[in-house]
């Protein structure tokens, strides 16, 4: 088997492979394994967020004042001291798994010459291999706009947020998704002011409603400044170190840098598909069928490039179950129980359906509450905004979804997972038990206030 990538879809594949008993090798053109994920995307921006969360004092401002700091005047060498770190442990363990299981190794540019030959190039040597197995986990790159003008000095995508010299004063975000709405947290907690510009008109489309209103809430409490409805025409770098966002509706908007993070692009361009039998869609994406199997019976593509949900924990679980289907081994999974975790600040989490989607279906369910400010933790921990929503069925009682903003929510969520993946019902967490004082009280709490409205 011969994997293309070695983020986390790739990696799980080939370990899956090896386990198997098969041959295995992947194909790295970074100098590095562990991909977008570990190197440019998840890890990096996660541990930038750990690190502005700890200068910034922000968990306990409830606490000790609005002007509570660990350190005063925070710079960007502070912040990429602790990722670099992290990067390092990271690439570190993901080359030790790899090798323990006895995966070879490939660094270069892969290209397919047919579709059981593939070529691999690097600045020493070009070579072949042939294999019965094919993988595709090249995962994305930040998409590119004519109307954008890159310079990874003040304009900048989501790879190039590190590269940036020193934390701006004003700071444009184009782009509402997650990459987007996690940056824009970030910066404004550092006492940024942060200008949002969205297309659409709300945020995070795909997570319940209530919740991203509430994200809403503390952004703009946090001052940041949310263009919903708006289009970027145009960007000038004006080269005074200032930039200028150009709306669609007229509106000038200033700043001192620019973070553009509208879509991703599937790392498609040099494999040379064609010459596979394959295609890919005008975003780089390619597609598959449930077992990840592409239109060529014994190439298969995992992770982000086949598209949506694009979280690094689902492309784990397909990269997987795709090396397991290839050799026909029993695999289960459901995508109907994936969690989401998006570490805005405070962070959100959810599982399941929401309420618009359930009002949709004409499904009959109820909903329980319960704020972290009720709950002694909540007041320990100095997070007093935080809620947790349970969505079950009015009839069956099952939980139907979990939805959590507040610090902890993507640990949180898996007690709910756990009940709701076992098809268990609201009456669980009224039966249970939980440690005093935690925050997993807030399902028993939610469980009471949404019994109490069944009347």
């Amino acid at each position: 088997m011969v994997v293309v990538g070695s983020g986390p879809a790739g990696q799980r594949a080939a370990i899956q492979g090896a386990k198997s008993g098969k041959r295995v090798a992947v194909v790295e053109r970074r100098e590095v394994v562990g991909g977008a994920c570990v190197n440019t995307g998840t890890i990096p921006s996660k541990t930038m967020r750990e690190a502005v969360m700890h200068f910034s004092g922000y968990k306990y401002q409830n606490i000790y004042g609005a002007n509570y700091r660990v350190k005063e005047k925070i710079t960007m060498a502070d912040l990429i001291f602790r990722v670099q770190h992290v990067i390092k442990t990271e690439v570190d363990v993901s080359h030790s798994q790899l090798t323990r299981n006895g995966v070879e190794t490939l660094w270069g540019q892969a290209a397919f010459v047919d579709p059981n030959t593939i070529r691999v190039e690097n600045s020493r040597q070009t070579s072949e291999y042939r294999a019965e197995i094919f993988i595709i986990a090249t995962g994305t790159k930040p998409a590119c706009s004519s109307k954008v003008p890159f310079n990874n000095r003040n304009i900048l995508n989501s790879d190039q947020v590190l590269d940036l010299k020193e934390i701006p004063k004003t700071f444009i975000v184009v782009g509402g998704g997650v990459i987007g709405v996690e940056y824009a947290c970030m910066f404004a907690a550092l006492g940024v002011r942060v200008i949002l510009i969205e297309r659409r008109p709300r945020l995070l489309e795909f997570a319940d409603g209530e919740i991203v209103e509430a994200l809403c809430y503390h952004l703009r409490d946090r001052r940041v400044t949310l263009r919903l409805n708006e289009e970027v025409s145009s960007v000038e770098d004006c080269g005074d170190g200032r930039v200028v966002a150009n709306l669609a509706s007229n509106k000038k908007i200033n700043g001192d840098a620019l973070l553009y993070a509208v879509g991703r692009q599937g790392n498609v361009d040099n494999l040379n598909l064609e010459a596979a039998g394959l295609t890919s869609d005008d975003r780089g994406r390619i597609a598959v069928d449930q077992d990840y199997r592409t239109k060529v019976p014994h190439i298969f593509a995992a992770g982000d490039v086949i598209g949506f949900p694009s979280l690094a924990s689902v492309s784990r679980e397909q990269g997987r179950i795709a090396a397991a289907k290839a050799y026909n081994l029993p695999v289960h999974s459901n995508p109907e129980t994936y969690p989401y975790g998006i570490y805005t600040i405070p962070e959100i989490s959810f599982i399941g359906k929401t309420e618009e989607a359930l009002t949709d279906a004409d499904v009959p369910y109820e909903v329980g509450v319960a704020y972290y400010r009720e709950i002694a933790r909540g007041q320990i921990r100095g997070d007093t905004t935080g809620r947790l929503k349970l969505i079950f069925h009015r009839d069956t009682r099952e939980i139907l979804g979990i939805h959590i903003i507040g610090e902890g929510a993507s640990e949180l969520l898996h007690i709910g997972q756990a009940v709701m993946v076992l098809k268990g019902t609201v009456d669980y967490f009224v039966d249970t038990v939980f440690n005093y004082p935690t925050l997993a009280e807030c399902y028993k709490a939610a469980a009471f206030n949404g019994l109490n409205r069944l009347g």
